[in-house]
């Protein structure tokens, strides 16, 4: 997100981080200083063809409400970094956003923040499970871009999602590789908790928070998880069943804090940009 530096601070609850020691394999560093606002693609082993069939988005163990580091799985392949092109083979430290992969017919498109990708004339590529400098499905370059007209033309919070189709790797889409979950709008906002997962651009390695969103107005809804910074933009917000029914951004392009993050209500006009995306080959 394009926020003012901030410090990060997971250490205010101070109980809650003795207590998730013992049941989670990392925490968020605290006091780490963040924002908001090619190597060949190795395959993830087969989920059966099926989109969202990995399985829980979020760790059994994970109380709600706290930010940790992502296990590198199945489920976080699908999950990756955008990068400007001229970094493709120098990826460690310059990751600009987040997007994750949905499915499609085409099996090659990806969602995120129409503010991530909205500057047509700067050529980007996604890194799949990006790690430490580390691209361990590939080096994906966007081709075509979805916006809404309603950010193409005012920049509108409310319109603040888009899709980018990528180009095939030795003849294999990318839904092929790391698999996808499927995009879901119409979903009630707050139905179920949801994942978000996300990489902060101070930090290498993506982070995760688990909550319940709620209502922040008819065209945008917010959920409270700390530490998501600059980076963060585009990351997917994930049930239970694998479905993608929100997407960090909207509301001042993801919020005024990093500990509180939204996103644009995904109704009839996501569901008219996403049919667009898989409309055009």
């Amino acid at each position: 997100m394009e926020r003012i530096s901030r410090i990060m601070v997971t250490s205010r609850h101070a109980l809650l981080g003795v207590v998730m020691m013992f049941t989670l394999a990392s925490s968020v560093a605290a006091a780490e200083v963040g924002h908001r606002h090619p190597g060949r693609a190795s395959e993830v082993p087969s989920s059966g063809g099926k989109a969202g069939s990995a399985g829980q988005a979020r760790p059994p163990t994970q109380a709600l409400g706290a930010t940790v580091d992502v296990v590198a799985d199945r489920a976080s392949a699908r999950i990756g970094a955008l990068f400007g092109a001229d970094r493709a083979d120098d990826l460690a430290g310059g990751h600009l956003c987040t997007a994750s992969v949905v499915h499609s017919p085409q099996r090659d498109l990806v969602v995120t923040a129409a503010h991530c990708v909205g500057d047509a004339s700067t050529d980007l590529v996604f890194v799949p499970g990006y790690r430490d400098g580390h691209a361990p499905y590939g080096v994906w370059k966007l081709d075509h871009r979805y916006l809404p007209d309603g950010w193409t033309k005012d920049q509108d919070e409310d319109s603040d999602l888009a899709f980018a189709t990528v180009d095939e790797q030795d003849g294999r889409a990318i839904e092929d590789v790391v698999g996808a979950n499927r995009f879901t709008p119409g979903t009630t906002t707050g139905a179920t908790p949801v994942t978000v997962v996300g990489y902060p651009d101070s930090r290498e390695t993506p982070i995760s928070c688990t909550n319940k969103p709620t209502a922040y107005s008819s065209t945008q809804q917010r959920i409270d998880c700390p530490a998501f910074t600059q980076g963060t933009s585009g990351s997917p917000w994930i049930n239970d069943a694998g479905q993608v029914v929100g997407v960090l951004g909207g509301y001042d392009q993801g919020g005024d804090t990093d500990d509180v993050s939204y996103s644009v209500t995904l109704g009839n006009q996501a569901a008219d940009l996403y049919k667009t995306a898989i409309s055009n080959p």
